[in-house]
Formats: structure tokens, C-alpha cells, sequence
């Protein structure tokens, strides 16, 4: 396919490191199909990259090998860019990862461009830009206004937890402020850190994609939120709570309407209520949080909850979970 033919990712995204998890990762949303297919590319080892605007995705693989190579982001910019013959119709963002940085000696954020940095040819359609910060660069085009890149960046720098939440919040502030001119089609979320896949077998902590939605945002962090409870481990709490009163009843009637729970929904959860949590717990692959911790966590989430059924469960449980730590 000629790049003429060739559909254009407008796009915008931010990538980010989290130097407390050793974390790196990019969020990214875009009026164009499977838009995690195609933008973000992310190592441990390395850093993050996001090629977007006629993406050119050699970018991703050669900007690692570069990163690993002691390359400053700057540098990595500029080779990238300096070797493409359509560089002025690319955009990129890149950022070394924490563990490339301790390896390389480099402390804090380094100088200037050295651990963070991003281009925004000439050629890319309006509003087009980028921002950096001291973790960060967001970028973006064919963007309603330079407000989506302000809001992105002011998102991650003020909001609480952990890299996963701050990223989602950062692409739900840039879409509120005027997003993609186009609309909305498909976002992902894509973190690395060392050991953190399946069965610490990989470096792909976070993983969601949305290909094709109406509300691609929104359905993203739904998806995360379910990935989160199933895959991420939390430190162990020191106390947990019981469920009791109306909010025992309506876990109970909750899980009655699933067909885990035969009994009569009241104030009080006793074994058999423990028994049909087990059986949403297995059925679910919830495995990797005991069922107090999950009770303690839908004591404490249920009224931050929602939507209804088996949705409110799981939001449930992972606001209540959200008070612990990710290991």
C-alpha cells in the first residue's frame, strides 16, 4: 500500500514511565481502526514509543534498539526522523524506560531531550503538536485544538494512582477538551515492566486494546478495570473488612441474580454466601485474590460502584482492591 493510499492514524497519546514501578507505557486514542496495532511500541529495557500521523512503525523497534544503545530521546528523534525521506509527515513521541535509565547511569530525569522527546513534522494535519513534562510526552494531530494536549498533560500530572489510572485519565481530559476532529474509534493502554506478564514471564504488564467502539475511551478503562482484577497482584491488606447490613443484601441478591446464590439475601454474609462468592471468584478468574480480600474490597467498593449485575461486581471489587498497592 502507497503511503497516498494508506489510511492516515490521526491520533492522540501520551507516553509515560511511572520510575516507582519501573514502569513505561503509552495510552493511546484515534478515528481509526485497531489505532494499538499500529502506535504504541513498548519495552522494559528500553521505553516507550508512539508513531502516529502516516505512522512509520519501523520507528517502534529501531527507536528501542537505540535506547538500549545509550541513545539519548533526542537522539533517537533525530535518527529516526533524519533517515525517513517522509519525516516531515510523522509524529512520535519517546521516553526511556526507568530501567534504561538506572542502566545507563542517568538519575532523575537527566538533561533536556536526553530521557524524553517527540517530533511533529511539518506536514502533519492541523491542530498538530506535542508537550513534554518530567515523566511525559503527549502528542497529537488532527486535533480540535491545542487545549486536548494541555488537558492530557495537566490529567497526569494531577491525577492519583498508578501509571495505568493517570494514562486513561490523561486520554479521558484530552478528549473532553476537544479530542480528534474526527471523533472517536479505538483506543489501548500498553505498559511494560520488568517480569510484570503473565507468570512474570514477560515484560507486558498492561495489555488492553479496543479496536472499534463507539466510545472507545470509556470501553477501554471498563476492559482495564476487569484486566486489573483478573491479572495485576496487589500487596496484601493488613485488616479486612466483613460484609454486613445492606450492603452484604445486596451483594447477595446480586450474586442470587447471577445463579451463584440459592439462599435468602440478608444483612449478614455467612458461608454460604462466602461459598457462592467462590464460585463467582472461579468463574471469573479472580484466582489471584483470596475471598477475603475480594469481601473487603466489595465492602469498601460497593458504593463507589457501577452499573448493575456482574458490571457493578467487578467495578466493586476494584475500587475496593485500588486501596492496595500493585506489586
Amino acid at each position: 500500500m502507497s503511503r497516498q493510499s494508506a489510511p492516515r492514524p490521526s491520533t492522540f497519546s501520551i507516553v509515560a514511565r511511572d520510575p516507582e514501578q519501573d514502569a513505561v507505557g503509552v495510552a493511546v486514542q484515534s478515528k481509526f481502526v485497531s489505532v494499538g496495532s499500529v502506535v504504541p511500541f513498548v519495552s522494559a529495557d528500553a521505553g516507550a514509543v508512539a508513531t502516529q500521523s502516516f505512522a512509520n512503525v519501523a520507528y517502534g523497534p529501531d527507536g528501542h534498539d537505540l535506547l538500549r544503545r545509550g541513545k539519548s530521546a533526542k537522539e533517537v528523534v533525530m535518527e529516526l526522523t533524519g533517515a525517513d525521506p517522509e519525516f516531515e509527515s510523522r509524529q512520535l513521541g519517546v521516553v526511556k524506560s526507568p530501567v534504561a535509565m538506572r542502566d545507563q547511569g542517568i538519575d532523575d530525569a537527566g538533561e533536556e531531550g536526553e530521557t524524553i522527546a517527540a517530533f511533529t513534522g511539518a506536514d502533519c494535519f492541523d491542530y498538530a503538536g506535542d508537550i513534554q513534562g518530567e515523566h511525559y510526552t503527549v502528542q497529537g494531530n488532527i486535533l480540535e485544538n491545542r487545549e486536548t494536549l494541555e488537558a492530557m498533560a495537566d490529567a497526569f500530572e494531577e491525577t492519583e494512582g498508578g501509571l495505568p489510572e493517570r494514562l486513561i485519565a490523561a486520554l479521558h481530559a484530552g478528549n473532553d477538551a476537544g479530542g480528534d476532529k474526527r471523533g472517536e474509534q479505538s483506543a489501548a493502554l500498553y505498559i511494560a515492566k520488568p517480569q510484570g506478564g503473565y507468570e512474570g514471564r514477560n515484560d507486558r504488564w498492561v495489555d488492553v486494546r479496543v479496536d472499534d467502539h463507539e466510545t472507545p475511551i470509556d470501553e477501554l478503562e471498563r476492559v482495564f478495570k476487569i484486566y486489573d482484577v483478573t491479572l495485576l497482584e496487589r500487596e496484601e491488606p493488613d485488616e479486612t473488612r466483613d460484609l454486613s447490613d445492606g450492603t452484604a443484601e445486596q451483594v447477595s441478591e446480586t450474586l442470587a441474580d447471577l445463579g451463584f446464590f440459592d439462599g435468602t439475601p440478608s444483612g449478614t454474609f455467612d458461608d454460604d454466601e462466602r461459598d457462592a462468592l467462590e464460585d463467582f471468584r472461579g468463574m471469573n478468574n479472580f484466582e489471584n485474590h483470596s475471598i477475603p480480600v475480594l469481601e473487603d474490597a466489595l465492602a469498601r467498593g460497593w458504593d463507589d460502584a457501577d452499573g448493575d449485575g456482574e458490571e457493578r461486581m467487578v467495578d466493586a471489587i476494584w475500587h475496593g482492591l485500588s486501596r492496595l498497592d500493585r506489586k
